[in-house]
């Protein structure tokens, strides 16, 4: 819901704030105090578009901000719309959401949501899910013939349908574009299977083998450096056994000494053991070094084989741009492709049996789907009837008109609803309904049905009692009543009838100050209140008659 709005160099609204309440707002006010410019505003935060001459004279920006506060059953499709668009979900992300806009002079506008800078239409993406706004000259949402399918299935309670639809329509589609794919590719087949056929025997005769060329580089860097590592050996099995005073020679003599003197001090029994073990380690090790030094030979045949496949290596990897172990793991892939392409019409057949098979499921369930909406389309339109016959249309009828359309992941059913306000008379598309008055009760007649199915979470209506008085209007009043049962609603109207209906009564007066038109927009308290009730029904001066009619009518209107 629209919990607070804040306007600035809006027209004639220099600063104006408002605080709104749940339940029924209304907005009275003489004609031309400011109250469809508050209701303009309110549209600009839906997406609506922006014109050039909405700035203030001297200003050079206008600006319209508003919290809103995020209701359970439009949360999950803004929060679905801010992560797709990238915008941050804010810092009270479950409960609130920022929304700015700055209009400039000559039309240019920009557009926030949550402090994020996007687009118009991004906004008015989610500012379906905000606030609906219906007037005799602004009628959006349920006149909108692409939102009917929704709102009847919303209706219906089709989610759990719904979710079966499009799951059968998604595996529909995927075997239908495999299948697509797949004869598009028929005419590039033989170039194809030319070109694998070549890869793969390319490959195939490379033999190539993961962590060869680490085991090829490791062999080519001992028969690379044999002089080095002969050198070496032989110079450490010297020092360590072969030469005259070796550390072999050392060792016996330190092992003797100790072992003479152990008996004379135990305490040195576990040197004695260590210096022994250590004699036998150089040992062992000059053994190694030798039988290393004895199979170390130079090659110079293998060194060249080396660095020709190191070579072949490189060269397949440069070609392939990728490195060895890919290269092997490529074969298997290139394999399966051309196993795929050898069988193509084994797998062309297989995809055309899958699409059958998925086409028939998808369209059982749409069938099932339309069931259900032809269903709840009966029971709406005998819904609507009685609330239209309240409101003063005793013949008017509603109608749910049903068109086949291509299979979807919503079934195969264009829906819309269609009016036939008098009898005899054809049934028409509500946004072709001329008459401002009709226009208005059939809207509030249709949202009083479906405002718990609606997916939204503010109504506006801008005098919707244009057209209608007397007891069409008390009636009117009731049942915005109603519907301010289950969403916010914001109304702008001149009749008190419909005002005393009102949670909150807000008063929308204009005044000049230095030389400059002003709009206030005022709470009214209990006495306030009456006040106005009572201007509504007696004109400019208020007489001891007006007030007493109008107590009575606030009165009546809370009982």
């Amino acid at each position: 819901m629209l919990r607070h709005l804040r306007v600035t160099n809006f027209a004639i609204l220099s600063d104006v704030s408002i605080e709104f309440a749940h339940g029924f707002n209304a907005l009275t006010g003489e004609t031309g105090a400011g109250k469809s410019l508050i209701v303009e505003a309110v549209n600009l935060l839906r997406g609506g578009r922006a014109s050039a001459d909405i700035p203030r004279a001297g200003a050079e920006q206008a600006v319209v901000e508003a919290i809103f506060e995020i209701t359970d059953w439009i949360r999950e499709p803004i929060r679905n719309i801010l992560s797709d668009a990238g915008l941050p979900l804010g810092e009270e992300c479950e409960d609130e959401l920022l929304v700015r806009r700055v209009i400039h002079k000559g039309g240019r506008s920009r557009t926030y949501i949550n402090g994020a800078l996007t687009t118009a239409s991004r906004l008015a993406d989610m500012g379906g899910f905000l606030v609906d706004l219906s007037g005799q000259h602004q009628h959006q949402g349920l006149v909108d013939p692409k939102r009917h399918r929704a709102i009847l299935d919303s209706f219906a309670s089709n989610e759990k349908q719904l979710a079966q639809m499009k799951r059968a329509y998604e595996d529909f589609a995927a075997a239908r574009t495999a299948l697509q794919q797949l004869e598009n590719d028929s005419q590039s087949r033989d170039e194809r299977l030319d070109y694998l056929r070549f890869q793969l025997q390319e490959l195939r005769e490379a033999e190539l083998c993961a962590g060869e060329g680490e085991e090829l580089e490791r062999e080519r860097s001992v028969l690379a450096s044999v002089d080095k590592l002969h050198a070496a050996a032989a110079e450490c099995e010297s020092q360590l056994y072969g030469a005259d005073d070796s550390a072999v020679d050392r060792l016996n003599l330190a092992a003797r000494a100790l072992e003479s003197s152990v008996a004379l001090d135990p305490s040195l029994a576990d040197c004695s053991q260590l210096v022994s073990e250590a004699r036998t380690l150089a040992e062992e090790a000059a053994r190694s070094i030798q039988n290393y030094v004895g199979n170390l030979d130079a090659d110079p045949a293998r060194l060249a084989d080396i660095d020709d496949r190191l070579a072949h290596i490189r060269r397949l990897t440069r070609k392939h741009a990728c490195t060895l172990d890919d290269l092997v793991a490529k074969v298997e892939s290139l394999e399966g492709e051309l196993h795929d392409l050898d069988n193509r019409d084994e797998r062309v057949a297989e995809l055309k049996a899958a699409m059958s098979n998925t086409e028939k499921v998808a369209k059982k369930t749409a069938s099932t789907l339309r069931k259900r909406r032809k269903k709840a389309a009966g029971k709406l339109e005998g819904d609507v009837s009685p609330a239209l016959a309240a409101l003063g249309m005793p013949s008017a009828t509603l109608f749910c008109n049903f068109e086949n359309c291509e299979l979807s992941a919503e079934g195969h059913d264009r829906v819309e609803l269609l009016l036939a306000a008098n009898t005899g008379e054809t049934a028409k598309p509500l946004s072709r309904v001329a008459s401002g008055g009709e226009l208005s009760r059939i809207m509030l007649a249709l949202k009083l049905v479906l405002r718990r199915a609606d997916t939204v979470s503010s109504y506006v209506f801008d005098e919707v009692d244009t057209g209608i008085g007397g007891g069409i209007a008390e009636v009117v009043g009731q049942q915005i009543r109603q519907v301010a049962n289950e969403r916010q609603v914001l109304c702008v109207t001149h009749l008190p009838q419909i005002a005393a209906f009102a949670d909150v009564h807000f008063h929308v007066s204009k005044s000049e100050a230095a030389g400059r038109t002003e709009t206030c927009v005022t709470r009214l308290t209990e006495k306030q209140r009456l006040v106005e009730t009572a201007r509504m029904v007696g004109g400019v001066k208020v007489s001891a008659q007006a007030k007493a009619h109008a107590k009575a009518m606030l009165a009546a209107a809370r009982s």
